[in-house]
This record gives structure tokens, sequence and C-alpha cells, in this order.
């Protein structure tokens, strides 16, 4: 596996992280636990040593899963959690909620540090700095080792950036979610700060395997809400799926290889975090790190691309109002 940096401190990864939160919550049923471990344990046996989760994914039942696979092998891979939104609290990055969440955090995950703490969401009662603040506070304390935050704009990552480097940024980021290129990547790549993008494989749609007919369960997945989830929306953007298709084919890949290694060739202080829920899915991104996309390859997909206008808002309106651009 090829491993990567994130941030001027020297956080380093493999090139490909995993998402874990799919196997507890939001894109269907939680995975039976020893199913669970034994993809999070698959996932490391192939090289992987960055793994994603979070209080809010279940909630709290993701860190459990994650603390409960890794423990063999703790001091050989990066944890990285998040506080500051979940359903009984809401937005909330009080500096004694961190410490609070932190304590429980480092329970559930049965270790005594946090490599990467990410605050969940901005909290727009509670100035950056303070926050910031409180993170270096416990890296001093030795409880977090980097700092990072997700769904952030590019005036608060500076504002952070000033009282506690920021190692990460996690926003939503893909093929067809192409946001963060407006300001958050040129300030990352500004300020050496690494970039994480969640949802890189447009949470499941380019995979190719999502058609009009998919059902979304209301009570297990997420995507039911989501606009650009409606049977409209996924007829009008499969013209993506097809581009990735005919890139893949040239490669003996997949549309999933291509949608990573497309992530991959952006910058080199990226490492897509995509949500691998089966053992099968984990061999087929990880291919996506040896993936070659030349400069004909990135034109053509960008050409591509410049034909298609996507359909419905990436996120709901109550998860859009949570982020910022």
């Amino acid at each position: 596996m090829k491993t990567r940096i994130l941030g001027t401190q020297g956080l380093e990864v493999s090139a490909l992280g995993m998402g874990c939160m799919n196997l507890s919550f939001g894109t269907g049923k939680a995975a039976d636990i020893n199913e669970g471990i034994k993809v999070i344990r698959s996932a490391y046996d192939k090289g992987i040593t960055f793994f994603d989760t979070a209080e809010a994914y279940g909630p709290f039942t993701n860190e459990e899963l994650v603390g409960a696979s890794l423990k063999p092998f703790r001091k050989e891979v990066i944890i990285a959690t998040k506080f500051g939104m979940i359903s009984d609290t809401g937005i909330n990055s009080k500096p004694e909620h961190i410490r609070k969440v932190v304590e429980a955090s480092l329970k559930r995950l049965q270790t005594d540090y946090i490599d990467l703490l990410y605050q969940h969401r901005v909290d727009p009662n509670v100035p950056i700095e303070d926050v910031a603040g409180t993170i270096k506070d416990l890296i001093q304390e030795g409880k977090v080792k980097y700092f990072g935050l997700s769904e952030a704009g590019a005036v608060t990552i500076k504002r952070a950036h000033i009282v506690q480097p920021v190692s990460a940024v996690q926003n939503q980021y893909s093929i067809w979610t192409r946001e963060p290129e407006v300001t958050v990547l040129p300030l990352c790549e500004a300020l050496g700060i690494g970039f994480v993008p969640w949802a890189p494989i447009g949470t499941g749609f380019l995979t190719g395997k999502i058609t009009p007919e998919t059902k979304f369960d209301s009570d297990t997945d997420l995507r039911a809400a989501f606009p650009r989830f409606t049977p409209e929306a996924i007829r009008a953007n499969m013209p993506v799926v097809e581009l990735l298709t005919k890139i893949a084919n040239t490669k003996n890949a997949t549309p999933v290889q291509i949608a990573l290694a497309w992530l991959l060739a952006q910058k080199t202080f990226i490492v897509p975090i995509p949500g691998m829920d089966k053992v099968e899915y984990l061999d087929d991104n990880i291919k996506s790190v040896n993936v070659e996309l030349s400069i004909k390859d990135l034109e053509e997909i960008e050409s591509g691309l410049a034909n298609i206008t996507f359909q419905g808002a990436r996120l709901n309106e109550g998860l859009l109002g949570l982020s910022e651009e």
C-alpha cells in the first residue's frame, strides 16, 4: 500500500483510508458485529492504516466496532473520529462538551489517544478559535495527536489553523461533487493541510450499481432523503457512470477504481475514505491506488463532465444547512 502525508506535522496514512460508518449506520441496516470486525481487520491486512469513525455514527456503535476491531494492532493504525454533531445534543462544540465527548470516545475506541480528531460540523455559537484552543490543550495532554475539521469553509479553516495547525479537512468531494475546488482545496494546498474526501464514490452512485429502480429504506438509509437519489435524478445523472465505465474499460478497471484514481490524481495531499462494508468492496477499491490516469485520461474525464449537468442537491436541506462551502 502506498502512503500519503496529511498536514505539515507529518501524519502518514495509507493512500486510501476506510470510512467505517456504513458498517453501523447511514446506508442500510447495521452489519453483524463479527462481520464488521472481519471487514475492518481485512482492510488492515490489505494495507489500509487509516480508519474513520465518529460518535454520531450509530450513534456510538461505530466507534465501539472500530475500537474492538483495531485493538490488537492499535499502534500500527491511525484512528480518526469526530465530535460536535449528534442527535441528542445537536451541533455542540463548547470546550467542556468537546472534553466530555473525547473521554467517551476514548473508552469506546479502547485506546488512550485519538490520532486525528475532527470537529464534525462547525458550531456557529462557538468561536472556532475556542475549538482549536481546546484541541491544542488536548494535544498537549496527549489525548489527541492531530486536529481536523469536517465540512468547514475556507474562512473557518484559516482562523482555526492560526491557533492550532489543522492536519486534515474532511469535506464531501468526488467526481460529481466538486465544491471544495473553489476555495477549500486551494487553501489546503497553500497552508499544507491534508484533504480527506468523504463519499468519494458518490455515496455509492459511482459504483454503477444504483438504478432508478433502487429503493432506499427511509428508516436506515440517509439517501432516501437526498435529492440526488430520487429516481428522476438517478436517471438524469447516469451519464457520469457511463463516462467512468468508458474510461474503466480502457484500463481493465472498474468505475469505482476510476472515481477513486481521479481523486488521487487531483492532489498528492488527498486521501479518500470510501465506505467499504464488504470484503469484496475492499478488494475493488484498493486497486484504485495503482490505477494510473494519464493527462489524456484526465482531460477526457473533464470534457465528458462538461457535458453533464447533475440533478439534485448533494445532501438534504437539513444536512446542507450544517455545512460551510
